[in-house]
């Protein structure tokens, strides 16, 4: 599975992006926004975390998540990943979320690889709703998904224990419903 953008490539992960995975990931700016990456981020995370998507892709029945990797066309460099999960096609809904390597910040990249997630999960898997969780303060993933016409729902107090720095954090629900999208 591959989807492209103007500059990106999402697509399935591959052996030789633990490198990258671990540029990316193993930087408490970014880690410290998602729940289950462990902080440092070693290459045998990276290692187990294509080894499951590996997995995943070849399942035979229906897939319940796609985790892409954000490639860079211009440089051919993995500089984020990103995901569709908790995929039930009979309610029509999914969850998911983002990361971007922290020296990729602020070009635009996020928003250009969430927005094709987002074409992807409403119009190839005909999925009516997709539902974020946000990690309390991370205001640059807020500012995103409010664009694309994200609403919050709602607040799971104390949700989880973040891997990478250990502190009990809120999340934020975030919901997008495929009309409210449209609109946009």
């Amino acid at each position: 599975m591959k989807l492209e953008t103007k500059r990106l490539v999402l697509r399935e992960w591959e052996k030789r992006d633990v490198r990258d995975i671990v540029e990316g990931l193993n930087n408490l700016e970014v880690s410290k926004w998602l729940a289950f990456a462990p902080y440092p981020y070693t290459k045998k995370d990276a290692e187990n975390w294509i080894k499951h998507c590996a997995e995943n892709a070849k399942k035979r029945k229906e897939r319940t998540s796609y985790d892409f990797a954000i490639e860079l066309k211009s440089e051919k460099k993995i500089i984020g990943g990103i995901s569709i999960d908790r995929i039930n096609k009979f309610q029509g809904t999914a969850g998911g979320g983002i990361w971007i390597n922290a020296n990729y910040h602020g070009q635009g990249y996020g928003t250009e690889a969430f927005g094709e997630r987002i074409k992807f999960a409403f119009n190839k898997l005909k999925l009516r709703r997709i539902e974020n969780g946000l990690i309390k303060g991370n205001h640059f993933s807020f500012k995103m998904q409010k664009r694309f016409g994200y609403k919050i729902e709602g607040v799971r107090m104390k949700a989880f224990r973040c891997m990478a720095d250990g502190k009990i954090k809120d999340e934020y629900i975030m919901g997008l419903l495929k009309e409210e999208w449209k609109k946009k």
